[in-house]
């Protein structure tokens, strides 16, 4: 102990040294309790989060018709019955599915309304990555699920991040809804207890979507493996395959799995991407972040070369950048994305997600551009922040049609 901090202490009425231990602990503990109050304001108890309705106009995009044979298929003989609100029609994503099957069965099987991957089309692991926080990651892996999952696409969302950001959003929240061996580790766990995935998965309130939550019990993988490593024993699995080797069980479910991975480079970020067929990378276009990047990249190719020696793949399909939080008058914002395109050329994505207070405010109450009502927000404001989602998903599905060797 320092002079001055035995004189301190022997002061009179000096108050005694705190302990940082019971400090965290206490704010952790208040400001969990302070969350779930919120959530339980915005979402009851017996409330069950859903999404809303769509009008006329918006189905008909999902769908990929006109309006007007919208009109024409989406009659009470074939068991669609449009909500009518103020002499306004609307419809549920269960009767756009609906929808789908129907104008499907018209098609000769071709897949134009419901897009399973068929024969020879192998599964998509499309893994969701940055290792700073604040890029725009679990957003991106959220509106990119809802995305394909709302345009026919069989879909599971993991959420591999212990902070369980995406989870929330999908209305599971990881103190309250997310029990112990209810995340991914149950499924990708070294001990008897481990799990099938798909005692693991679950159902959203979108037709075709599944998720897995997290919570944090997700680090206890980080920490069982080193143990792991040290007690190999011949036949185990080894850390950088078991994510593979869990999805694997329910590939024939599915067409594409959307990993959100945690910010940081682990063992569980190794697995989920020695299991990916796809990478994308989610870049603000500022150079702290671009500098981060830059490390992050060299430390990922240099663990990856090392497990690879190992027997991990590494092969992929595709890899690219998304430029998040963009904001177009911003223009050092612009020269970075320039120089971001000088180096990776076309392994960056065209289309940049816009920076937009209607995707931030929507985060708020966890929901997405696609689950709140445009009446929320100016027309332009909402109008200009769906475009954006719609551009960059719609970019990221033809590199999975690609894959698939479909024409785009």
């Amino acid at each position: 102990m320092s002079a001055e901090t035995a004189n301190a202490a022997a002061m009179p009425g000096a108050a005694p040294p705190s302990e940082l231990k019971e400090l965290v602990q206490r704010h952790g503990a208040e400001l969990s309790a302070q969350l779930q109050a919120h959530h339980r304001n915005i979402f009851p108890p017996e409330a069950e989060k859903t999404i809303r309705p769509f009008s006329p106009a918006e189905a008909a995009r999902l769908l990929g018709i006109h309006e007007s044979y919208l009109r024409q298929v989406a009659t009470e003989e074939n068991g669609i019955t449009p909500l009518v609100k103020n002499g306004r029609r609307s419809y549920s994503v269960e009767d756009i599915h609906e929808l789908r099957k129907r104008l499907d069965q018209g098609t000769r099987g071709n897949r134009r309304y419901l897009p399973h991957r068929g024969p020879g089309e192998h599964l998509q692991v499309v893994t969701v990555m940055n290792f700073k926080g604040g890029s725009g990651k679990t957003t991106t892996a959220a509106h990119l699920a809802q995305h394909l999952a709302l345009h026919g696409y069989r879909v599971l969302a993991i959420d591999l991040d212990p902070q369980a950001s995406l989870s929330a959003l999908f209305g599971h929240q990881p103190e309250t809804h997310v029990g112990p061996n209810e995340t991914l580790y149950g499924a990708i766990r070294y001990d008897d207890q481990r799990r099938p995935i798909a005692e693991i998965v679950r159902g959203t309130y979108i037709p075709g979507l599944h998720i897995v939550p997290a919570n944090l019990e997700l680090m206890e993988f980080e920490h069982d493996t080193p143990k792991a490593l040290l007690q190999r024993r011949s036949g185990d699995t080894l850390f950088f395959a078991r994510i593979g080797q869990a999805i694997g069980q329910a590939q024939n479910l599915y067409d594409v799995v959307v990993i959100d991975c945690p910010p940081q480079l682990g063992y569980l970020t190794l697995s989920a991407l020695t299991a990916a067929t796809a990478v994308l990378i989610t870049v603000h276009p500022q150079m702290l972040d671009v500098m981060s990047m830059s490390q992050f990249l060299q430390m990922t190719g240099d663990l990856l070369d090392e497990v690879s020696r190992h027997g991990a793949s590494t092969s992929y399909d595709w890899m690219k950048y998304l430029i998040t939080r963009f904001e177009p008058g911003d223009g050092p914002q612009n020269q970075m994305v320039a120089f971001l395109r000088s180096i990776f050329g076309e392994h960056v994505l065209i289309h940049p997600m816009l920076k937009s207070t209607a995707i931030s405010d929507a985060g708020l109450t966890n929901q997405t551009i696609f689950e709140v009502e445009r009446q929320q927000f100016t027309r332009s404001t909402y109008d200009r922040a769906v475009e954006a989602v719609t551009n960059v998903n719609t970019e990221i599905e033809a590199q999975i049609k690609k894959a698939w060797g479909r024409a785009v």
